[in-house]
């Protein structure tokens, strides 16, 4: 009943409205909206090198090319790749680039059939987070290849080299810095931005003491076997 004051226990009744805006989650909600719009491309790209250098790091760090099944089909090409650095210049697209596309084509076919089966509105309020998610999946497929771009010297199309020299995406000689052993800095190999400020920081020096004092492993041991290898 209208001014009726409410019994102990009981909850005050909500107007409709108020009530419909108490429940309004998800999309709708205003702060999921504004925080939404704070995902950008920038920081894709971001997260994509970031995670390049994480994959990269713990490749060329740890385990060991006698390891069942990842030795062999991924560990391998990090220690052959220390090396002799120009073999990855002579892989073809498909084994270049075949694992990453598989790994992010279900989020790009998400991403298409959000966008066909969206309404506007929605799409609207979407748009910077799929931008966002966009711009991880492509930066992300493509990090072997512009890896392999970074050590290629001849042939490069001028808009690749353009974007290296812009550094948009990993420049050479930027690259050069990791290549010098014992391999132990500028891990990231997608646009290769957050290189510097990683290393200032001691990111990669600090993780492997954690993991040293913990487990006893020695960083880049087996790195180390293969390149002193004589015969």
């Amino acid at each position: 009943m209208a001014g009726a004051e409410d019994g102990p226990g009981q909850q005050p009744e909500l107007e409709d409205d108020e009530a419909a805006s108490c429940r309004r989650w998800g999309a709708q909600h205003a702060g999921a909206r504004e925080l939404a719009a704070l995902y950008s491309p920038v920081a894709g790209a971001l997260l994509a090198d970031f995670l390049s250098g994480l994959v990269h790091w713990g490749a060329d760090t740890w385990g060991s090319v006698e390891l069942p099944i990842v030795g062999k089909a991924f560990i391998r090409p990090f220690r052959e790749h220390h090396i002799d650095p120009t073999a990855i210049t002579r892989h073809d697209f498909i084994e270049t680039n075949g694992d990453n596309c598989l790994l992010t084509l279900l989020p790009l076919l998400n991403m298409a059939y959000k966008f066909r089966t969206q309404s506007p509105e929605v799409l609207e309020q979407l748009y910077p987070w799929e931008c966002f998610v966009f711009c991880l999946i492509i930066f992300g497929t493509f990090t072997n290849q512009i890896h392999k771009w970074s050590h290629t010297y001849f042939g490069l199309p001028r808009w690749v080299v353009f974007l290296q020299d812009w550094h948009v995406i990993l420049p050479r000689k930027h690259h050069r810095i990791h290549h010098v052993s014992p391999h132990e800095t500028y891990f990231c190999i997608t646009t290769g931005w957050l290189n510097y400020p990683l290393e200032r920081m001691g990111f990669w020096r600090r993780l492997e003491d954690i993991i040293q004092a913990l487990t006893g492993e020695k960083p880049r041991a087996d790195d180390m076997k293969w390149a002193q290898k004589i015969k």
